[in-house]
């Protein structure tokens, strides 16, 4: 693991200077980032976003909850990978962050405390997306540079109570005055720290929903604090990634389609057979139509064998221009998730509450898709998406699910946590008919870091080896 633990300030803060002929930034990116006379906070800040659209964009979580399939080269698709690195996280933003969190910070790019309170949010979310995929990982004795090579694999429930520390931490350091409270090189909310907070308490609501199973207690609790300090409240609160019309920072699926030509994915089967009876406004953006039958036609899952692309629906080409936006927390989440803690009784209101939330939620959810909200009064109505009260979680989890669309690791934590939906079934013939519940630990760990890593697998609270069919902690049956 030492690849991972131990890396210059000239890689770190490297990165850093490809922004700098962006105005929005500060000049200070415009110094020499390889001979820093300080470390600074804010350019480790930068340097760390630039890792977030990986969260979302990425060849193969959007396949764990079927959302695209492959026209050709399908093992991705059919599971064939079953262990990946974890590196890359822990040498790029994590470390980043623990950089920040631990220097001397520059008061003239902001408020010190409000630089700590984005790193500390930030870093609280990396580690959610690690954690995610491979449940328990290195931790408490991670980041320690020459301090130590073989770290402990914290166990996933310890890393959720650390991350909810993290972000108390943030929400009460968060200082939000005018412009001067604003932290500088920020380029996802530009040093708006009201933004920040809602983010981090966001981000904590609903990792507090991720405990629904497994301790609804200490899930409620956390759920409620997070509410109460103060989430999202419109789309325009959304975090997400502005990719630019450049290609130093294009869009990742720009690159595969446009710049590589690879016409690979498709819009899978269940997408498509879900989203198009119900006149879905949002089903034009995740789709183009076939070229060859003018009309959208969703790719069966999982094929072993290659198709004629020009037979289905492409990703649709509004998801992938050069500048488009990668979502990763957003409004309509979060009214989802109030729609079922209302359903569970987390917070007050029962099934009226619910309701409200859920409705609001797809009508977001079409706004921050489409542009508007046109569409949506009359997409409600129909009896498959209204409101229930005797399938309500169903229809929450389905609609969050086309609503996550592309952020296929977050959508596939949601399917394993709720079972929704539920028509989805494996790539026939792969991975013993199964759908993937985690992703395995790097192939060199057993190598490298031999008895933590021993440790982790023995330690799998649900059974398995190291593999796609473990679960992580929170993944109860």
């Amino acid at each position: 693991m030492k690849k991972y633990l131990k890396i210059s300030y000239s890689l770190l803060l490297g990165t850093a200077a490809l922004w700098s002929s962006c105005t929005k930034f500060d000049e200070n990116l415009n110094k020499d980032p390889n001979n820093p006379s300080k470390a600074s906070g804010t350019q480790l800040i930068a340097n760390s976003e630039f890792y977030l659209p990986g969260i979302s964009s990425s060849a193969y979580g959007v396949h764990y909850p079927q959302y695209l399939s492959l026209t050709l080269y399908p093992d991705n698709a059919r599971y064939v990978t079953t262990n990946f690195s974890f590196s890359t996280w822990y040498t790029g933003p994590l470390n980043n962050l623990e950089t920040a969190i631990n220097s001397t910070l520059n008061a003239n790019e902001g408020p010190v405390q409000n630089q700590l309170a984005v790193a500390k949010i930030l870093k609280a979310y990396f580690i959610w997306h690690v954690t995610d995929r491979w449940g328990d990982v290195p931790f408490t004795e991670a980041l320690k540079g020459d301090n130590n090579y073989v770290p402990k694999y914290d166990k996933q429930q310890d890393i959720y109570n650390a991350m909810f520390k993290l972000l108390d931490e943030a929400n009460a350091l968060i200082t939000v005055t005018t412009a001067a409270g604003n932290i500088k090189n920020d380029i996802i909310y530009k040093g708006d720290m009201a933004k920040w907070k809602k983010l981090g308490n966001t981000i904590h609501m609903l990792m507090a929903l991720r405990l629904s199973k497994v301790d609804p207690t200490k899930g409620k609790d956390e759920f409620n604090k997070a509410l109460t300090n103060g989430i999202m409240t419109s789309n325009s609160d959304n975090l997400s990634y502005p990719h630019l019309a450049q290609t130093d920072h294009q869009n990742f699926w720009y690159n595969s389609f446009t710049v590589l030509g690879r016409n690979w994915y498709a819009v899978s089967k269940p997408v498509v057979d879900y989203m198009k009876p119900l006149n879905d406004p949002r089903l034009p953006i995740f789709a183009n139509k076939s070229t060859n039958t003018n009309d959208y036609v969703g790719l069966d899952y999982g094929l072993a064998t290659e198709v004629v692309p020009g037979n289905y629906s492409l990703l649709g080409s509004a998801i992938r221009q050069q500048n488009s936006p990668v979502y990763l927390v957003t409004y309509a989440q979060a009214l989802f998730a109030l729609a079922e803690a209302a359903k569970i009784n987390w917070i007050a209101g029962g099934d009226a509450v619910a309701e409200t939330n859920y409705n609001n939620a797809i009508t977001q959810s079409i706004s921050q898709w489409t542009g508007s909200t046109t569409g949506a009064a009359n997409y409600l109505l129909q009896p498959a998406v209204a409101y229930s009260p005797l399938n309500a979680l169903e229809k929450i989890g389905n609609q969050r699910w086309i609503h996550l669309f592309m952020h296929g690791y977050e959508g596939w934590a949601e399917w394993r946590r709720t079972g929704y939906p539920n028509f989805l079934v494996a790539a026939p013939g792969a991975n013993n008919n199964l759908i993937p519940r985690r992703e395995g630990y790097p192939t060199n760990e057993p190598q490298i870091n031999k008895a933590s890593y021993d440790a982790a697998v023995a330690a799998f609270p649900y059974g398995g080896t190291d593999g796609l069919n473990a679960r992580v902690w929170w993944d109860k049956p």
